[in-house]
């Protein structure tokens, strides 16, 4: 699912048309929003998908709630080449540059919401996290969600003010939670070596 969702993202790149007396490399320049567009998005997918991944070898078992509360969480995911399309054809448009970008932070803000509900659905008193995990690696990843889970509906608030301000925001989130995590296989090894 995240593969079709990043696959998505390079479909609204259209090839330019160039004009009798127009220039290609003009063409391609112009195009400029989607290249932005493209890669901020690229870059949010694919730290959803290494997280996500990561998470799951965290979690031992699942249950019904789990199920669906992940099914709305690929749901978000799913979501993000649509507010993407919309970034790219309005971020030069003053008239309409806000409400481009109030969506596509307001789409991330949700995928950080339905994330976090995620994680702590499953980590909350070793619901369905494996009992070997050491809890303060389990409460450094709650508190690691929890603030950005904060820092993208900021972005989403911030998007109504001063919307390049977002857009950075969204990168820099982007930026620190691809960032190395603890490791989870040692802290697990540690706790079970300990008793």
């Amino acid at each position: 699912m995240f593969a079709i969702a990043i696959t998505l993202l390079i479909i609204e790149i259209g090839v330019p048309h160039v004009g009798e007396n127009g220039s290609l490399l003009d063409e391609l320049a112009h195009l400029w929003p989607s290249y932005l567009a493209y890669a901020i998005s690229f870059l949010i997918i694919g730290v959803v998908w290494a997280n996500h991944h990561n998470r799951f070898r965290l979690i031992s078992h699942s249950d019904q709630l789990f199920l669906v509360i992940n099914i709305l969480t690929l749901m978000c995911v799913a979501f993000i080449p649509f507010p993407t399309a919309l970034l790219s054809e309005y971020i030069r448009d003053e008239a309409h540059r806000t409400t481009a970008v109030a969506v596509y932070s307001g789409t991330l803000a949700m995928n950080a919401v339905c994330f976090t509900l995620l994680w702590l659905y499953a980590a909350t008193n070793y619901r369905l996290v494996d009992r070997r995990v050491d809890p303060s690696l389990l409460d450094a990843m709650t508190r690691r969600y929890l603030l950005g889970m904060v820092l993208y509906i900021l972005a989403f608030v911030l998007s109504f003010l001063s919307p390049a301000s977002s857009l950075t925001l969204n990168v820099v989130l982007a930026l620190l939670f691809i960032l190395p995590e603890p490791d989870s296989t040692r802290a697990t090894r540690r706790r079970s070596a300990g008793g």
